[in-house]
Formats: C-alpha cells, structure tokens, sequence
C-alpha cells in the first residue's frame, strides 16, 4: 500500500488506537478529580493518581504530556484587589518571625483579608492559616472591610485549637482591623503573641498570600456573583475540601489536616525573590 508494508502499517494505526485510548483514561481520571478541585495543579494530581498511573504505565512526562495535548495544564492568575489600610493611628508591632524556624502547628497563625466579591456585591474573606500545616484555622466572608470579620474569624481559629497550652504567634500586615483595638483585645484574651509586617512586601506574609492564591485560582472562589448568605455556604466548602482533600507540595504531599496532626516532618520552604535576605519563606 503505497510502499508500506502492510504489517508495517497496521502496527502503526494499532499503536495509535492504544495511545488514543490511553489518554482517554487519563484525560478521564483528571476530569473526575478536577469535578471537586476544578484547577488542581499538575504535580498534585500526579501524585493524587500515583497508583492508578502506574496501573496504566504511565510515568510523570507522559502524564504531562497527555495533559498538554489535551489542554489540561492550568495557567496561573494573577489578580490584586488592595485590602491593607496601614496608616492609622494604632500601635504597630513588630516582625516575630521574621528569623523564626517553625517547627510544629499551632506555633505561628497568619492572618489574612482577600477580595472575592465583585463590583456591585463586595465580598471580603477573613482567614487565619497555620503557618506550618497550611491548615484554614478559622475564616469569614463579610460584605466589609470592617473589623468585625477579622474577629469572627480569629474567634472560630481559637475555638479550632488542638494545642491550646503551646505558646503560639499571631502574624498579619499592620492593616487597621488587626491594629485596632477590639482586635488586640481579643488576642491577648486568647493569649497570643502579636507579629506584623514591617512593609508592603507580600513575602513577610508568603503562607497567608499563597493561601489566598489557591482559594481563589484553583477553587475560584472569586468566579460567582452570589448573594452573602451563598457565599458564606460556598466558601465553608471550599475551605472543608480545601483542609480534608488537597494536598501541599510544602506539605510532602500530605493534605493540611493530616500535616496538622504531627510535628515530625520539617516543613519545606522556598528562597524569597529578594535575595539579600538568607532566609527562606514557607509557602
């Protein structure tokens, strides 16, 4: 046939009827576990499928490739709504951590406010993050910038602790909901040891931006154009997936409710863009 053996040819359309079918299954596994975690990276997928992948035989750069070709690959978003008021008349305080080598959960919380509203429904989620399992301690979504969502959620992070007679650090920008009053009231009521930022650099606070980060780029949290109440019922969601189901890279694959519950493993960290400064951040 045209100069090709007829074996020859035969084996060649059988080989792409096994690659086509192969990547159908695992176009297919992807899929199942994007339906709960809609823009779950690459590398934790991997590793979600560890087991069922080498049933099929296939290794980490073909799963990447078969990704690719199928347009499966997340590309990284980048958006930045400004929620920190740092010029106001309370006290600010000083970096605690700044040189701190954590070690354990519950030794250093962040403290975080993103924008996941739109224009005519604003929408701000409170988060207080444990430093080293990446675990969501408390959160709350309000429709303002109002102190009263960072103390709703520093309230439910208390209530959360597992490990309430180990001193433990609270870090956070030097906006004006955690420099005021009530809020410092509150932590010093919960025993807490006050850190901030010392400028706008976003890597002083690199867990609690990351954290954001993922909420909003791989659960799109910041996507719907909901009313108050559904927001709060879809975050509580996404937060309980995002504590029970998904793994950290940071976290040696372990999801950040199984890395709470152990202090053995040193957590990883990552060289920050300034490099004057030797230390690492955590992410």
């Amino acid at each position: 046939m045209f100069g090709i053996d007829r074996q020859v040819y035969y084996r060649s359309v059988k080989r792409v009827k096994l690659r086509r079918s192969l990547a159908e299954q695992v176009v297919g596994l992807v899929k199942e576990q994007r339906i709960a975690q809609p823009r779950l990276g690459t590398r934790k997928l991997y590793h979600i499928l560890n087991n069922k992948l080498k049933d099929l035989k296939v290794g980490r750069d073909k799963f990447f490739s078969i990704l690719k070709a199928n347009h499966l690959l997340i590309k990284p978003k980048r958006s930045y709504h400004v929620t920190t008021w740092s010029h106001h008349r309370f006290r600010k305080h000083p970096n605690l951590i700044k040189e701190l080598d954590i070690t354990k959960p519950e030794q250093v919380w962040v403290s975080d406010i993103t924008y996941i509203g739109k224009r005519d429904k604003p929408c701000y989620l409170s988060l207080i993050t444990d430093a080293y399992s990446k675990k969501i301690m408390g959160y709350d979504v309000s429709d303002s910038l109002s102190t009263q969502g960072s103390i709703n959620a520093l309230k439910m992070a208390h209530k959360n602790r597992m490990f309430k007679a180990e001193s433990l650090i609270h870090h956070s920008d030097r906006g004006i909901q955690y420099c005021s009053d009530e809020y410092q009231y509150l932590l010093k009521k919960c025993n807490l040891k006050c850190s901030m930022t010392q400028n706008s650099d976003p890597y002083e606070n690199a867990v609690a931006e990351r954290v954001n980060g993922i909420l909003k780029q791989e659960f799109m949290i910041d996507a719907y154009h909901l009313e108050l109440s559904l927001m709060k019922k879809l975050v509580a969601e996404v937060i309980n997936k995002y504590n029970q189901i998904r793994p950290h890279w940071s976290n040696y694959m372990l999801t950040p409710n199984k890395m709470h519950l152990q202090s053995s493993i040193k957590m990883k960290t990552y060289k920050t863009k300034n490099r004057s400064n030797p230390k690492a951040t955590s992410v």
